[in-house]
C-alpha cells in the first residue's frame, strides 16, 4: 500500500514509491524510493527528528548527479510508528532496535536495486545507526557522514548523573520523561532562527520549519531520558570498535553544538580509508547549511561515491 508523502509541496522530484514495511517486531515504517541511477543507489540514514520530506532537495541533487536514493523514517519519527500516548517524545529503549529498521531498509534495497552500486549517506543519529549497520555487514562501497552522532556533547559528570538518575527513574517508570532542561530548541516548528543550533542559512531553516508547521504529524520534540541513556550506551560501545573496512568521508562544522567533535575526530583519525573535512562557521546540519558550505560538502560526498563505482 502506498504511504502518504508531502514532497509534492517542494520542487524536488517525487519518489517512485513511498511504502509501508513492517519490522520484525511489528513496527510499521515508511520508506521512499527514487529509482537507481547510472551511478548507483544511496541509502540515506536521517538524524533524530528528521523525515523523508526534509531530504527532498538533497535527493534532487543526488538524482541530478546520477544516483537513486532510499530514505527511511526511523521508528518513533516521521510517519513511522511512534509511542501512541506520547507521539512527540523521541524515545528508544535500545539502539539495537534501529537495526531492525536497517534490516527492512536493506531488504527493500535488495529488491528494488539488487545490482546497483550502493552507498550510505548518514547524518547525526543516522551516523550512529549507520556505523553500527556497517560493522554488522550492511553492504556499501563507501559511506559519507554529516556530523555523525558518535558521541554527545556532555561532560563525564553529566553522563554519570544522567545514567544514575535514569536508573532510579526507570524503576518508577519515569524515564519516559523529556531530558531535563528541554526547551523550545527541541520544537523546530516554533524555535526562532536566532536560537537554532542546526544551520546558519535562514532560508533553509524557514523551509524546514514550514514543513513541520504545515504537517504537524511530522513533528518530533525532545528525546526521553531513556533515549539519552541508550544513545550514551551505544556510542560508548561503538567507540571501542574498529572502523569498517570501507572508504569514508566525514564533514564537521567548527560551530558544532550537539554531537561530540572529539568523538568524530578520534574515529576519523583511526579510519584508515577515511577522511575528515572541517567546515568553518558551520553548525550541525551541513546538508541544510548555506551554499558556501553545503555545496563543497556535497561535492566531496559525490566525489567519494564516484571514485568507488567499481
Amino acid at each position: 500500500m502506498q504511504a502518504p508523502c508531502f514532497i509534492a509541496d517542494t520542487d524536488a522530484p517525487l519518489p517512485a514509491h513511498v511504502i509501508w514495511r513492517e519490522a520484525e517486531d511489528g513496527m510499521r515504517l515508511r520508506l521512499a524510493i527514487w529509482p537507481a541511477g547510472p551511478k548507483g543507489m544511496i541509502a540515506v540514514f536521517p538524524g533524530r527528528t528528521e523525515v523523508i520530506e526534509k531530504y527532498a532537495t538533497v535527493v534532487a541533487e543526488l538524482v541530478a548527479r546520477g544516483y537513486g536514493a532510499i530514505v527511511i523514517d526511523w521508528r518513533g519519527q516521521g510517519l513511522s510508528d511512534r509511542l501512541p500516548t506520547k507521539p512527540l517524545l523521541g524515545d528508544i529503549a535500545d539502539f539495537a532496535h534501529y537495526q531492525r529498521d536497517v534490516t527492512v531498509l536493506r531488504a527493500v534495497l535488495d529488491k528494488v536495486a539488487p545490482d546497483a552500486p550502493r552507498f550510505v549517506l548518514a547524518h547525526s543519529m543516522g551516523g550512529c545507526i549507520a556505523l553500527r549497520a556497517l560493522l554488522n555487514g550492511f553492504p556499501a562501497r563507501a559511506a559519507a557522514f554529516s556530523a555523525p552522532m558518535w558521541g554527545l556533547r556532555l561532560s563525564k559528570t553529566t553522563r554519570r548523573a544522567v545514567v544514575a538518575m535514569t536508573t532510579v527513574l526507570g524503576l518508577a517508570r519515569m524515564n519516559m520523561r523529556e531530558v531535563p532542561g528541554a526547551g523550545i530548541e527541541f520544537r523546530l516548528w516554533e524555535n526562532p532562527f536566532d536560537n537554532n543550533e542546526l544551520t546558519t542559512d535562514a532560508g533553509r531553516y524557514a523551509w524546514m520549519q514550514a514543513q513541520v508547521q504545515a504537517h504537524p504529524e511530522l513533528r518530533l520534540g525532545a528525546p526521553s531520558l531513556r533515549w539519552l541513556v541508550a544513545a550514551l550506551a551505544e556510542t560508548a560501545v561503538l567507540a571501542q570498535l574498529p572502523a569498517p573496512e570501507i572508504p569514508a568521508f566525514c564533514g564537521l562544522g567548527t560551530r558544532e553544538m550537539l554531537v561530540s567533535s572529539e568523538a568524530i575526530e578520534a574515529r576519523m583519525a583511526d579510519w584508515s580509508s577515511g577522511e575528515l573535512a572541517i567546515y568553518e562557521g558551520a553548525l550541525h546540519e551541513l546538508l541544510m547549511e548555506r551554499d558556501a558550505i553545503r555545496g563543497p560538502f556535497l561535492n566531496r560526498v559525490c566525489a567519494l561515491f564516484e571514485a568507488h563505482q567499481r
